[in-house]
């Protein structure tokens, strides 16, 4: 089913069915049974989630929400301590596996054009934001076009303005963007696999703005694994949303039993002595300070609530290691693990989770990278440029700390064994990035040599005439008369 009999079968062909998708999304109810059958709000469910996550990202927690409680008569406004850890953690997963830019690889002719497109366009920049928000709110959508200049470049589509269209086959045959102004104006962009429609509703009337040609194709969409819907993404922040929330509560009813507990009660044990009635008895009032008088064998004391700080250390350490183990980070990198002088071993085995995470994120990245390429591909044949996408590859460098004094001397012994090639040499090597470049660097450095070789092996007969190495070897020079005989 392609989009126009989806939309022939749901829509009765409606020619602004865009409008009803982006409020009920995959209903699927026909628009002469609307009062007949109820509508499904998934994308309003999606989108809601997706607001509620960037309110959550920019501070605004549960913890919050705690209301004013009656202390000792008073009003006693609570502690709401907010703990942005998601932030942190998510920005881990991130930089991890794309701190280091990506290596384009492959068919030697397309990969210099395909790096200049990645230069021009800041394709790096635009990798980070994807998987950004694919790790924030589970999918975000790149368009691939030719801008006016005449050069390619991607846009981001927000995810919460992203509608892909979907079949009764979970095939991927529409997308809609759409989106409301600050000056309160809908815009609706309908993208086909050969057009894009361009809708507003200016002046309160939807009109169709321009239509154009589409030669890259759909809106490539990138998403990570969702066990209840094969067509959408899932946050990682929902992993562990519920174990910040419980630090945060955590930490936030401690504090307010140290502020409760602060004040200590007075306890007078026994009687105080007596004062005679001109005063004997009494501490002189020169004396600076206060006093108590007490019977022999009376007592004074403060009396206070203990805080077991025990308790509230284990459940704060098992809820803050559950926190490190669902979101896959390492303690070492959030500081509650010392370490030092590691092997190579050691530290993959701290990182392992890690390593599974970015592997996963990089199935995600590489699934829609390689699209891009067949975007790329097009484009640049409109231009007379030819490419071939599926000779390409993107090689991720993962962040991990690496012991680079062992890794280059394992190099260097395989290299020397012959049992690596120079090219695999440069790809392990922690101090390369750009393997091509370092290829094609050494391969000028070696002609630079040679010549230099040469140079140094040139001889001069009688006659102060330049004869090569090699022409001085097989030729014989008869150095009595200063001809050169052949």
């Amino acid at each position: 089913m392609n989009l126009q009999e989806y939309i022939n079968a749901y829509y009765d062909g409606d020619e602004y069915w865009f409008i009803q998708f982006t409020n009920y999304s995959n209903s699927h109810v026909n628009v002469s049974q609307q009062n007949n059958v109820p509508y499904v709000y998934s994308n309003q469910e999606r989108i809601m989630n997706i607001i509620n996550i960037k309110d959550y990202l920019s501070g605004k927690h549960a913890i919050l929400d705690k209301s004013v409680e009656m202390w000792n008569g008073k009003e006693f406004h609570p502690r709401t301590i907010v703990l942005n850890y998601a932030k942190t953690i998510l920005n881990f997963s991130t930089s991890y596996l794309l701190k280091n830019p990506v290596t384009i690889s492959g068919d030697e002719a397309s990969v210099p054009i395909v790096k200049d497109v990645y230069k021009k366009g800041n394709y790096n920049k635009i990798d980070w934001d994807i998987l950004d928000k694919v790790c924030k709110y589970g999918s975000v959508a790149e368009y691939v076009y030719i801008d006016k200049d005449k050069e390619i470049r991607s846009k981001l589509i927000l995810p919460e303005d992203s509608y892909p269209v979907y079949n009764d086959e979970n095939e991927y045959i529409g997308f809609v963007e759409y989106f409301t102004s600050i000056m309160n104006v809908s815009y609706w962009n309908v993208f086909t696999e050969d057009k894009v429609l361009k809708y507003d509703d200016f002046g309160g009337e939807i009109r169709l703005v321009g239509e154009f040609n589409n030669p890259s194709g759909l809106p490539i969409i990138y998403k990570n694994k969702n066990e209840l819907d094969e067509t959408a993404g899932r946050s990682d922040l929902e992993d562990y949303v519920n174990i910040v929330d419980a630090l945060e509560d955590l930490i936030s009813k401690y504090t307010d039993s140290i502020y409760k507990f602060i004040n200590p009660i007075p306890v007078v044990v026994g009687q105080k002595l007596g004062i005679g009635k001109s005063g004997e008895g009494a501490i002189p009032s020169t004396l600076v300070g206060t006093g108590l008088q007490l019977d022999d064998g009376g007592q004074f004391s403060f009396a206070n609530g203990q805080l077991d700080y025990q308790s509230f250390e284990s459940v704060w350490k098992i809820l803050y290691n559950s926190l490190l183990q669902v979101s896959s980070v390492p303690a070492v990198s959030m500081g509650v693990q010392d370490v030092s002088n590691l092997s190579e071993v050691s530290i993959k085995l701290l990182f392992s989770l890690a390593d599974l995470r970015a592997g996963m994120n990089e199935m995600y990245m590489r699934e829609g990278i390689e699209q891009r390429f067949k975007a790329f591909e097009t484009l640049l044949k409109a231009k007379g440029i030819v490419i071939d996408a599926n000779a390409l590859d993107v090689v991720f460098e993962y962040a991990r700390p690496m012991n680079q004094t062992d890794i280059i001397n394992d190099l260097k012994t395989l290299r020397d064994m012959g049992a690596i090639s120079l090219q695999s040499t440069l790809e392990q090597c922690p101090m390369t990035y750009d393997v091509a470049m370092e290829l094609e660097r050494i391969k000028k450095e070696d002609k630079a040599k040679v010549k230099k070789q040469q140079a140094q092996q040139q001889t001069f007969d009688n006659n102060g005439n330049v004869v090569s190495g090699s022409d001085a070897t097989n030729n014989n020079i008869n150095t009595d008369n200063g001809n050169v005989n052949g």
